[in-house]
């Protein structure tokens, strides 16, 4: 079983930077990993995700802002966000699947607004 442990959100102003890190409880080399979001009242909506081998994809509203990366050294997922807005704002969750496991982190918040 892997744990999940989201950290790096907060407030932000439009047009400012965050760094979001998931830190796994062991390995996450065999691991796709990904970054959902999920706003009040809505279900989790996925935002990026890494693949084992590196390959990454996003959702139209935050390609060229947010970029997803891994250390598998570190047992760590990032996600740089870049660029905010507040419809950014949401609870942001780590997500780590590999076949019929799959592992939630309980989320971080961000909250983006003047």
């Amino acid at each position: 079983q892997v744990q999940l442990v989201e950290s790096g959100g907060g407030f932000m102003q439009p047009g400012g930077s965050l760094r979001l890190s998931c830190l796994a409880s062991g390995s996450i080399n065999d691991y796709n990993m990904a970054w959902y979001r999920r706003v009040p009242g809505g279900q989790r909506v996925l935002v990026a995700r890494v693949a084992t081998g590196g390959s990454t994809n996003y959702i139209g509203s935050v390609r060229g802002r947010f970029t997803i990366s891994r250390d598998n050294a570190k047992n760590t997922v990032y996600l740089q966000m870049n660029n905010l807005k507040p419809e950014d704002t949401a609870v942001y969750y780590c997500n780590a699947i590999k076949w019929s496991d799959l592992y939630w982190g309980q989320g971080t918040q961000v909250t983006v607004s003047s």
